[in-house]
């Protein structure tokens, strides 16, 4: 039995989206002290992981979905991987603003989903 395209898209995207901030912001935790081409090359090798992900979830929800839902799905999945990475990884603090972000984007989530 097979996941349907909404899942296996959201999982593969998930996960691409952890290598992708990583590749994005991790290095200003671990790397900030290393020259700059340093945090660059570190974050193009993580990046590889993200793109080798990132490009089979595209092509897979590509067969059910519309470019505009598969933009607001990474969009989604985007706010909801860097919120906990930013408070737990990064040690910020946990903003409100978090959840006026997410309310935005659950009101584009439902107009680009909607019938």
């Amino acid at each position: 039995m097979s996941l349907p395209v909404w899942l296996q898209t959201t999982l593969l995207l998930t996960a691409s989206n952890v290598f992708m901030t990583f590749a994005w912001y991790g290095h200003l935790k671990t790397l900030q002290h290393r020259a700059w081409l340093v945090a660059a090359l570190a974050s193009w090798g993580i990046a590889l992981f993200e793109y080798l992900l990132q490009v089979p979830a595209n092509r897979i929800g590509a067969t059910s979905l519309s470019l505009p839902q598969l933009k607001i799905l990474q969009e989604v999945i985007t706010l909801t991987v860097f919120a906990p990475f930013a408070v737990f990884y990064m040690n910020q603090p946990l903003k409100l603003d978090y959840l006026w972000a997410a309310l935005c984007i659950l009101g584009a989530v439902y107009f680009i989903f909607r019938t």
